[in-house]
């Protein structure tokens, strides 16, 4: 898997979002392939949708949307898991985790959570 540097798909989002058009260019398509599964979308679907112009828009946009939803909700949870522990209440802490990792779909995202699940099991 190549490289966390979602910095092209943001900059990409937020000049279509203020009106500039997605071109479907080789470099276009290269970066929404290699971001896809690092989102959660399947290969095979991100392939499709960039066969028209308005369903690699929404690809696009699904993209940002699980990158940003994703790290808003993923520190979130680690400011309130980190207020549960200092609390002592690590059950409390585990169940918060577990509650984000059932609907968390950015593989990275699971990996962190997963990490500090593991974390949690560490000091208990």
């Amino acid at each position: 898997m190549d490289g966390l540097n979602w910095n092209d798909v943001r900059d990409l989002a937020r000049r279509v979002a203020q009106g500039e058009p997605l071109l479907l260019t080789a470099v276009t398509r290269s970066i929404l392939l290699r971001v896809a599964p690092q989102v959660g979308i399947a290969p095979g679907n991100a392939e499709r949708a960039l066969q028209s112009g308005a369903t690699a828009e929404e690809l696009l946009q699904e993209v940002s949307r699980r990158i940003s939803n994703g790290s808003r909700r993923l520190s979130r949870t680690l400011a309130d898991v980190e207020r549960c522990r200092v609390a002592g209440d690590i059950d409390g802490a585990r169940q918060l985790l577990n509650d984000v990792l059932a609907v968390e779909v950015v593989p990275h995202y699971q990996d962190i959570l997963r990490a500090n699940l593991a974390a949690l099991d560490d000091e208990s």
